[in-house]
């Protein structure tokens, strides 16, 4: 709003005192500050920053940029340059990822992956100029985000040049590496978690360097203990774990993963077992003591941040719903004397503003409850917007009547909960009918099995839950089945077991037992009794929601879903930056023997003396399609590494066809992924779990499925969010850089 908006009020009231009727200027400006008022509220909605430009122009272009279709498009427009890796070269799309059989990937021909790399960069040039535009020059100059934004977008443009001026022929396309920035740019939730790890890193670094302290001291310990002697027979730790520092090092490393072990101390051991002591100390300190240390020191202080984050969302929350009142509060004369908002242009501001609709409906509930008085001050105008920090709460609908008394009987048996337990203990008869047909017949083929015995048991048992859903379908209403998760997940489930079971009916006319083809059309019989055996293992799962703890459980994990979305997002930002910097220092080194091309896993023992390989590495282990050669296989690699097993194997195959340093590409690689954002995740899950034990802790088993409802980033850390005074959000508002109002 401009400055002089009270002379533009004062003059629009004379102008209807005198016409009798609104002039054009007056319903302009009241149009106006509607439009502000719903935009500051669906700001609020979404914990986004209010300033930004707001008038009606700019208002319009707002909106329109934060509408869903947009905002997909940015969305998909993101996914498609980041999923350009794996079609770029060297090219991801084949079968298999193994070069000893290996075909020749599709390469697409230049010019193909380079247009639509450009449109994806006219798209994110044209974000951010209606960014800029929207928040201004000032603020533009303010964000690093957008100014990084502008770097990566200008550096990215001439390294597309400069790959259409080689043909497309160069080895590093640079532009790689800050692909991933594009993902960061476009999430506020990641730029905050990426906030609290930078903040948490100062403390891990102190842990780690304690971490480095205890395996340099053990190393050399290590060196100590297993010198070379002049016995033989006694060198076999010192030839294979500690011949000189580097290998020493990482046989120690290696083993504070618990990857090596007991591997690394048993040609010592065997030669003497005292020497078990040095291993057993080095891996109670480093392994049980050390690192669970770290992963409390990141829980402690990573969850400090991470309430500071949610600290910053709830004041935006808090300020756009200020500031919308304060502009709908300076529509007339009453500003002077009292801040107040006529309920009828609340009602008309929440019917144009964009938000889910239980929230609306809420909203709405609370502002007819002062209908009667017909305005609101500010403190009722807060109130009424307490209700976005709900989350929906399902209700189930009532039960159908039933007027015959025989109706009503059989709707209070069916509706029980007994009948819910017995259909559990059904299915569990079932899936152990199935584990006992599958271990009588483990050691036979596929066909010379009974399949005419378990497609009978099967049939029985998918006619009982039929059953089941109709009489619960009878006894709850379709509505009130409908209501219930785990109901839409058994009916979906028993529909597919029926519709496969007609499908084997008129396939193979069962139930005449002595005609068991081997196969029939596409599929045997034996492949779509496996089908329907896996799809009721699959929906014994029903059990979860009525087990207090298993429920628990499993909403705790549907939550990490939701909650995590930004840690996983980073993740995939740093598995894709190594990726690209593992294809640029790895890609082809490491090539089978020529007279292992061809060879399948099945042969190997066949292969020729001429190849000698050393038990537990990586040509032993046929980790052949773990590699660099693609960024598919990339990922795979790193993700092998992540888990830490057997991961000695990448470090001493690669340093032998590379050099030694290359040891620090996988250390770093181990730090990031399964010391720092592994340990992320345990506290985010410990934080979520916590929170919901102790809400559940004297909650029936129905309950549990509303908490559900209720979890989310905000609600963990209610009690120690602060909340904002009027003093604050008036000195934020009396600072933004478009909205001047006068009080």
């Amino acid at each position: 709003m401009l400055k002089n908006v009270s002379k533009l009020d004062f003059q629009s009231n004379v102008d209807v005192i005198n016409t009798g009727r609104p002039t054009p200027e007056l319903k302009d400006a009241e149009e106006l500050y509607i439009q502000q008022a719903v935009v500051l509220i669906e700001d609020a909605v979404q914990y986004r920053s209010i300033n930004h430009r707001v008038d009606a122009l700019s208002l319009r272009l707002y909106r329109w940029y934060y509408s869903r279709i947009c905002q997909w498009s940015l969305g998909l427009t993101i996914a498609v340059v980041l999923l350009l890796a794996f079609v770029e070269r060297p090219s991801s799309l084949s079968i298999s990822s193994d070069p000893r059989h290996r075909i020749q990937p599709w390469e697409p021909p230049c010019g193909f992956t380079e247009s639509m790399e450009m449109i994806c960069l006219l798209v994110f040039s044209l974000d951010l100029a209606v960014k800029g535009y929207l928040i201004g020059w000032e603020e533009f100059r303010k964000s690093k985000w957008l100014i990084g934004y502008t770097v990566v977008i200008s550096f990215s443009v001439m390294d597309w040049v400069l790959s259409i001026s080689m043909a497309c022929d160069e080895r590093f396309r640079v532009r790689r590496l800050v692909r991933p920035f594009f993902l960061l740019q476009n999430s506020s939730r990641m730029k905050k978690t990426l906030k609290c790890i930078k903040r948490t890193l100062p403390e891990i670094a102190s842990v780690i360097l304690l971490l480095t302290l205890h395996l340099f001291l053990f190393t050399m310990i290590g060196m100590l203990l297993f010198a070379k002697s002049d016995d033989p027979k006694k060198n076999g730790e010192w030839k294979l774990y500690f011949r000189d520092l580097p290998s020493s090092l990482t046989s120690l490393l290696v083993l504070l993963t618990t990857a090596n072990n007991p591997d690394v101390m048993i040609p010592a051991y065997s030669v003497n077992r005292g020497y078990s002591i040095f291993f057993i100390i080095f891996s109670l300190i480093g392994t049980y003591c050390l690192m669970n240390l770290l992963t409390a020191i990141i829980y402690n202080q990573f969850r400090g941040y991470l309430v500071m984050s949610v600290q910053t969302s709830i004041i935006r929350r808090r300020l756009g719903i200020r500031a919308a009142f304060q502009v709908l509060s300076c529509q007339g004369a009453q500003q002077a004397t009292e801040e107040r908002v006529p309920v009828d242009l609340v009602m008309k501001v929440m019917s144009r503003v964009q938000m889910k609709n239980y929230y609306r409906e809420a909203i709405t509930k609370e502002v007819h409850n002062y209908a009667d008085v017909g305005y609101m001050d500010r403190g009722e105008f807060r109130k009424i917007f307490d209700e976005l920090d709900k989350d929906c709460i399902k209700e189930h609908p009532p039960l159908p009547e039933y007027n015959s008394p025989v109706l009503q009987k059989l709707q209070a048996v069916f509706s029980h909960h007994f009948l819910m337990i017995f259909g559990n203990a059904v299915a569990l008869a079932n899936v152990l009918c199935i584990c006992t047909v599958l271990v009588l017949n483990a050691d036979k083929p596929t066909s010379e099995r009974n399949n005419y015995i378990i497609e009978i048991i099967n049939l029985c048992f998918i006619l009982y839950y039929l059953f089941e859903v109709c009489v619960k379908i009878f006894a709850f209403g379709w509505k009130g089945y409908l209501s219930y998760r785990n109901n839409i997940f058994d009916c979906f489930l028993t529909i597919l077991l029926l519709v496969l079971q007609i499908t084997i009916f008129c396939t193979f006319k069962l139930p005449y037992s002595q005609w068991d083809p081997s196969s029939v059309g596409a599929y045997s019989l034996w492949e779509m009794v496996r089908l329907i055996n896996m799809l009721i293992v699959f929906r014994f799962l029903r059990i979860i929601p009525d087990i207090k703890l298993m429920a628990l459980v499993a909403s705790t994990l549907l939550d990490l879903v939701k909650n995590l979305r930004a840690y996983a997002g980073i993740l995939m930002v740093v598995y894709y930056v190594y990726a690209v910097f593992g294809i640029w220092l790895f890609e082809g080194v490491i090539k089978p023997p020529p007279e292992m091309s061809g060879i399948s896993n099945t042969s190997m023992e066949n292969i020729t003396s001429n190849f000698s390989m050393q038990c537990g590495t990586y040509e032993q282990l046929e980790y052949w399609p773990n590699n660099f050669d693609d960024f598919a296989a990339a990922i795979i690699l790193l993700y092998n590494v992540m888990i830490v097993n057997n991961w000695q194997a990448f470090l001493e195959v690669y340093s032998r066809h590379t050099t030694g340093w290359s040891k620090i590409y996988f250390v770093c690689w181990w730090l990031t992924s399964s010391v720092m954002w592994v340990n992320l995740f345990v506290a985010v899950i410990l934080e979520n779990f916590i929170y919901k034990w102790d809400r559940s802790h004297s909650c029936s088993v129905t309950e549990v499925e509303r908490i559900r409802y209720e979890t989310s980033v905000q609600f963990m850390f209610r009690e120690q969010i602060k909340e904002p005074t009027e003093e604050e959000l008036l000195c934020q508002l009396n600072q933004h850089p478009h909205l001047h109002l006068h009080w």
